[in-house]
């Protein structure tokens, strides 16, 4: 199915779309899955398979609305390096704020539907922003050299 916008109507894949398609599976690590049915499939694999399906089709722009949902804290971290190595544009709605942390370049922040806040992460995940959006309280955790390494959350205050 990600081959068909290169598609004319009735046309068939060619040999270099089943290339494509063989490669965004492999960049997923769901090339061995390849014969299955994706109905038999787990939901964190579905997940995998979606996005290798938005690869095929080779596009310089992916939107991915909560690309690590249903997907297990390895999977997570590999389906984001995955697509922070495409080196294309990548426009995704994530809820957990340290995987945003870890992948994004630069981060929009939404509250009641509107922009709240933008820029890099160290700009934008402060303890206030944290406190005004999440209502919670936030410890921010920095390397030695001042980045921001990871957040978490104070909930006995």
């Amino acid at each position: 199915m990600g081959r068909s916008p290169h598609k004319k109507i009735m046309e068939r894949d060619s040999k270099e779309d089943f290339e494509i398609v063989d490669d965004a599976l492999e960049k997923v690590g769901m090339i061995d899955f390849k014969e299955r049915s994706f109905n038999t499939l787990s939901g964190g694999e579905q997940q995998r398979i979606i996005l290798a399906r938005a690869l095929a089709q080779q596009t310089d722009c992916l939107v991915l609305d909560e690309p690590t949902n249903h997907l297990d804290i390895k999977h997570q971290l590999q389906l984001m390096s995955i697509v922070k190595g495409l080196n294309i544009e990548v426009i995704a709605a994530i809820h957990d704020l340290n995987i945003a942390l870890m992948y994004c370049d630069k981060i929009y922040v939404l509250k009641d539907g509107k922009i709240i806040a933008y820029g890099t992460p160290s700009e934008v995940m402060t303890k206030e922003l944290i406190k005004e959006v999440y209502e919670v309280d936030a410890i921010i955790n920095k390397d030695e050299n001042g980045k921001l390494v990871s957040i978490s959350y104070n909930i006995y205050k």
